[in-house]
């Protein structure tokens, strides 16, 4: 087996984020489907943009804010992903590269602009996402390094990132990889609208590629057409090894093997922004697994992490994960 020199290799969107302040009525004005993450074009993205109000630009994407955490703690990352050669794709590269990951994946060929994501938080701490994917649905089964896949512990997949066609192709070579070298394969099935749209694929490529599954509530409902929770963790059980869920306030649920672990939320002070609480959640857990960490552990460390994302605006932390884990985990 080929020696691991990083911990987590993310495969997803290469976005910027763009996170403004919105009321309920602001998206009802704007027809837009609260708590969703939602596809729009360049056009509907430019009318959107020009709508928002003062706004944050930061690098982002669901499995690039999972590297950003790993970073965070102190793991080795690296990214896969598209952008083009663009200032927004030059700020996307500077940021993770910035964190000390590993990203090298070849600027897209074409004009298409990197991605960016607009979003809305209201005041109970939702967050409305709308995606111009851009140059993301240029990955390709050759951005994968067979390398780099071989030498990481977990390869780490995107949900949101199944929408374009020949991101699938990607994923499975990139799980095929990892299996052929001896490693895992996680995957975060990232909205329950997402789930709805790919729910065969999604079923096919946990059952047979996906070692490590993160879900929320709705999403893994959603996966099985389950009736509730309790249904739904009957029909995931046995096809991984480990299902991460996560329950917001109720906090987490961890099924590996034969056992459940029920954790509840790590305390925060102040709900003030969701975006990236997932994504950070994944990167404490998988984390915590490099670490040799058992379930429960992995679980308690993904709560720690979610709960200091989602404490202030954006999705990234804003102090060092590493120094908040080992002071409640000791």
């Amino acid at each position: 087996m080929t020696i691991a020199k990083i911990d987590i290799t993310g495969i997803g969107n290469a976005i910027v984020d763009v996170i403004a302040h919105a009321t309920d009525q602001m998206l009802q004005d704007l027809d837009l489907a609260k708590g969703a993450m939602t596809l729009i074009d360049a056009e509907r993205a430019a009318a959107i943009y020009a709508a928002m109000g003062p706004a944050i630009e930061c690098s982002g994407g669901s499995a690039a804010n999972t590297i950003a955490g790993l970073a965070s703690l102190g793991g080795r990352g690296a990214f896969i992903g598209k952008v083009c050669r663009d200032q927004l794709g030059t700020v996307f590269r500077h940021d993770i590269r910035a964190l000390g990951a590993t990203f090298d994946t070849l600027p897209a060929k074409g004009s298409t602009a990197t991605a960016r994501c607009l979003i809305f938080v209201t005041p109970d701490a939702q967050r409305t996402m709308l995606t111009y994917l851009g140059a993301c649905v240029e990955l390709a089964p050759d951005d994968i390094d067979e390398d780099l896949i071989a030498s990481s512990r977990i390869t780490y997949l995107e949900g949101y990132l199944w929408d374009p066609p020949k991101a699938k192709e990607a994923f499975i070579k990139a799980a095929t990889l990892a299996h052929r070298a001896g490693r895992k394969v996680s995957l975060s099935l990232s909205d329950s609208f997402c789930v709805d749209r790919h729910r065969d694929d999604f079923l096919d490529l946990v059952s047979r590629h996906v070692d490590i599954l993160f879900a929320n509530e709705q999403e893994i409902i959603s996966l099985y057409r389950a009736d509730d929770l309790d249904e739904a963790l009957q029909n995931v059980r046995g096809h991984c090894e480990v299902v991460a869920l996560t329950r917001s306030e109720k906090g987490s649920i961890i099924v590996a093997g034969d056992d459940v672990h029920v954790l509840d939320a790590e305390p925060v002070s102040r709900v003030t922004d969701t975006t990236g609480a997932g994504d950070a959640y994944a990167a404490g857990f998988l984390y915590g697994l490099t670490q040799g960490r058992g379930p429960a552990d992995c679980g308690r460390m993904g709560g720690i992490c979610a709960a200091e994302v989602i404490s202030h605006f954006g999705a990234r932390p804003e102090i060092s994960l590493a120094d908040i884990v080992g002071e409640r985990m000791a």
